[in-house]
């Protein structure tokens, strides 16, 4: 169950930055493929991002999983919004929506 202080913790990485991803691993050093995947389409959109590793904290890694009602990780925020997971991201990047959607 997500508790009070991690939503408001996920609330707050949300608000905070205006891309916002919550990842496996830290950005310089993904630990799983799909969150590889969205740090490098981000890095090559050359916008300022935050990550949270979820495999640092286990609360978190579950909470964000009820928070978004998404069950993956990464989970990608922009503007406040949830965007959505690696495939979502992927498929965006390939049509060329994607970078319209980021600050």
């Amino acid at each position: 169950m997500l508790s009070e202080e991690v939503k408001a913790k996920i609330e707050s990485c949300i608000q905070d930055n205006r891309v916002m991803l919550f990842m496996k691993g830290e950005k310089t050093e993904p630990m799983c493929g799909f969150s590889a995947q969205v740090v490098q389409i981000l890095n090559q959109a050359g916008v300022e991002y935050h990550t949270e590793n979820v495999l640092a904290d286990w609360d978190l890694r579950e909470g964000i999983k009820e928070f978004s009602n998404w069950p993956t990780i990464p989970q990608l925020y922009v503007n406040g919004k949830f965007l959505g997971g690696c495939d979502i991201v992927m498929e965006l990047h390939r049509k060329g929506e994607l970078s319209a959607m980021l600050p």
